[in-house]
């Protein structure tokens, strides 16, 4: 592929900006400048370098952001900045969107990808996809709430009682709740069902992909092969 349309594809601005970033020589293919738009690529396992930085080739930008509070995740966030924000304009202009929603309040592992089928895939209803979240409450938490919440409790607007995948005590405050549901503040308004009421929110993992302890709020990395499997991702 020209090296003018990788970095098109992968955010970099139009044709003619591209070519500009390679002849003024702040491209490098393999550790080496590269002054030519139109010099055809192997993009097969490719990372090029610009200004320093180095970006992989990738069909799709998938990656997982640590979610810090005060950040909504919107495209067109209304009263606090918006999650794409923290991502390099080059990834903003691949048209990236986060898969699902956490609450502005709400921290955590979040998932953003430009990939539809992905995106269908971990939001549809139908494949359950499990989320663990970790609830500071206001209340102690005690067996008689984890018993209601894994026998089902009846949320306004539902019809049918909902229940958790799984609930335990993490700590006196401290809930430790699966769902494989995404309904709307759904952990928030399973936890009142239940005489109580959620403090503080943090989204610990999806599927078997956990938030990585080293990476910090507000920083992202791209998803592996692995990180994808443990999605349960079926491309």
């Amino acid at each position: 592929m020209q090296l003018e349309r990788i970095l098109q594809k992968h955010g970099f601005g139009t044709r003619k900006e591209c070519r500009g970033l390679i002849r003024r020589e702040r491209v490098a293919i393999n550790g080496e400048i590269c002054d030519d738009p139109f010099a055809e690529i192997d993009i097969e396992g490719l990372v090029f370098t610009v200004d320093g930085v180095d970006w992989p080739y990738l069909e799709f930008a998938t990656l997982m952001l640590h979610k810090p509070v005060h950040y909504e995740c919107s495209r067109k966030p209304k009263h606090h900045p918006g999650v794409l924000e923290l991502l390099p304009v080059q990834l903003r202009e691949r048209d990236v969107q986060p898969i699902g929603r956490l609450d502005e309040d709400t921290t955590g592992l979040l998932l953003i990808t430009n990939d539809g089928q992905l995106n269908h895939q971990l939001s549809s209803a139908k494949r359950k996809v499990p989320k663990v979240y970790l609830a500071t409450t206001k209340h102690p938490v005690d067996q008689a709430q984890i018993d209601q919440l894994l026998a089902g409790v009846l949320l306004a607007d539902e019809y049918e009682p909902i229940a958790a995948a799984a609930a335990e005590i993490a700590g006196e405050n401290l809930l430790r709740l699966t769902l494989t549901e995404g309904k709307y503040h759904q952990v928030k308004r399973m936890v009142a069902a239940v005489s109580n009421r959620v403090e503080a929110l943090h989204r610990e993992s999806v599927g078997e992909l956990s938030l990585p302890v080293d990476l910090q709020p507000g920083e992202w990395r791209w998803l592996t092969a692995v990180d994808q499997q443990k999605l349960g991702y079926l491309p």
